[in-house]
């Protein structure tokens, strides 16, 4: 039975997360429904990860196993025509069978992109985090450099969290500004629930000289999600790519543009 994979793109801001859910829109279902039709039978999906309420994806990628026979443009062009105007799909490509969208995944970047000016944004308001306070992108950026390494992030992740250790290796991370824009951009072999928001909560405490710029390594060494400030609005952060192994060609991480001009003009930011 062929198995095919997707890049995915969505804006999350009306959606109640990835997760289908029974009370809730999220974005599977209408990724599955879509499928579904363009495969003339139920389809499910399996995803790189998930992402919460608000959350939006530059790139998130889905498996998904089919006795339809359809060309790859097919897949792609066909199940875009049956979703919302805010999921798309970027590309479709058939996997070998031991592919698995979660499993099979190297890395994940995710982005958190931060408004930073004193007006409260209108057309940005869902898709960026406003912070009116000046941030100092320099101090962020070193500061973020404590997390880097396989550590304990049990001060980064939610209450909630499911998974099974807090252990995880932040590949890089660096802070950006590009205008009126400051990204947090962070890639890692896995991430906890709610841990990039927690690292940017931490950032922009330490961007707006609230807190000095050692103290990312403090809370890191706390290990203690209770001393670890607050958590960032959803808004503000994209899934922005996932890596695969070479052997498989898939595509990586796309441009970012998904914000509406400002100050910084229409440049993308690398």
């Amino acid at each position: 039975m062929p198995r095919i994979a997707l890049g995915i793109e969505y804006d999350g801001s009306n959606f109640a997360g990835w997760q289908s859910q029974v009370d809730a829109c999220g974005v599977q279902s209408v990724v599955e429904e879509g499928l579904s039709v363009v495969a003339n039978h139920k389809v499910e999906v399996v995803a790189a990860g998930r992402t919460d309420a608000g959350v939006h994806a530059a790139m998130q990628v889905v498996h998904f196993e089919t006795t339809a026979t359809r060309t790859e443009r097919a897949w792609m062009l066909g199940a875009v025509s049956n979703m919302p105007k805010t999921v798309s799909v970027l590309w479709a490509r058939e996997v070998p069978e031991g592919f698995h969208a979660r499993y099979s995944a190297l890395a994940r970047r995710y982005r958190y992109v931060i408004l930073n000016r004193t007006p409260r944004p209108a057309l940005n308001a869902q898709r960026a985090a406003w912070i009116r306070e000046h941030l100092d992108e320099q101090r962020m950026h070193e500061a973020a450099q404590h997390l880097v390494g396989e550590h304990d992030f049990s001060s980064f992740r939610a209450a909630q969290c499911q998974a099974r250790t807090p252990m995880r290796h932040l590949h890089e991370i660096s802070v950006t500004r590009h205008g009126e824009l400051v990204v947090l951009t962070v890639c890692a072999n896995a991430f906890l629930h709610h841990m990039v928001r927690n690292i940017a909560g931490v950032l922009i405490a330490i961007g707006t000289g609230e807190q000095p710029v050692d103290w990312s390594a403090q809370v890191l060494a706390y290990k203690d999600r209770t001393l670890g400030g607050v958590t960032a609005v959803p808004g503000g952060l994209y899934l922005a790519g996932i890596r695969y192994a070479a052997a498989l060609n898939l595509p990586s991480e796309p441009e970012f543009t998904v914000l509406a001009p400002t100050e910084a003009g229409s440049r993308r930011v690398p």
